[in-house]
């Protein structure tokens, strides 16, 4: 819990001493590719100073599933030191999800095999996406570095909501 403070204290230090600072998005576009537990595209068009909007074409595999979405996000960009802004924003997704074929084999006392199949499947994914983060712009280049999380409550298949498995690494060209 003492870290916990700290970490607090840390941050408001942070957020009083540079509260002049500006510059959130100098620039229109930026596309890049963003790495976690799914990897994919990214690409934000700045609407204003402080606000932008971004596009995530995802993809996410394990041994039973497979995921594809496309993610809609709208985000507020605000000062946090020189180079340094954070963002968060709100936004939805679509996509498809799919079940693998599954092949289960166990082995029974009287030493006979039973194997189970599952068949193929595929669904509809549709989500509630949020996303919060810290970006940092490279002085000397046209890149950044964002670390995000991007929490999302999914409708249809298993109607949960996934608040730390998306965090995500992003690394942007801008222009």
């Amino acid at each position: 819990m003492k870290k916990a403070n700290w970490l607090v204290l840390t941050l408001g230090i942070v957020f009083v001493s540079y509260g002049n600072v500006s510059a959130q998005l100098d620039t229109q576009h930026a596309v890049g590719g963003r790495f976690g537990s799914a990897t994919g595209f990214s690409y934000r068009y700045t609407l204003a100073e402080d606000r932008a909007v971004q596009g995530i074409m995802s993809l996410q595999s394990n041994s039973k599933s497979r995921r594809f979405r496309l993610v809609g996000l709208y985000e507020f960009h605000k000062p946090l030191a020189e180079n340094f802004t954070w963002f968060y924003g709100f936004g939805g997704s679509v996509g498809s999800f799919r079940y693998k074929e599954l092949v289960e084999s166990t082995t029974n006392p009287d030493g006979s095999i039973t194997t189970r199949r599952t068949d193929p499947k595929s669904e509809l994914a549709l989500s509630i996406d949020g996303i919060i983060g810290v970006e940092y712009a490279i002085p000397t280049t046209p890149l950044s570095v964002s670390l995000d999380v991007k929490p999302y409550f999914d409708f249809l298949q298993e109607s949960t909501i996934k608040l730390i498995d998306p965090l995500g690494l992003t690394i942007r060209y801008k222009f």
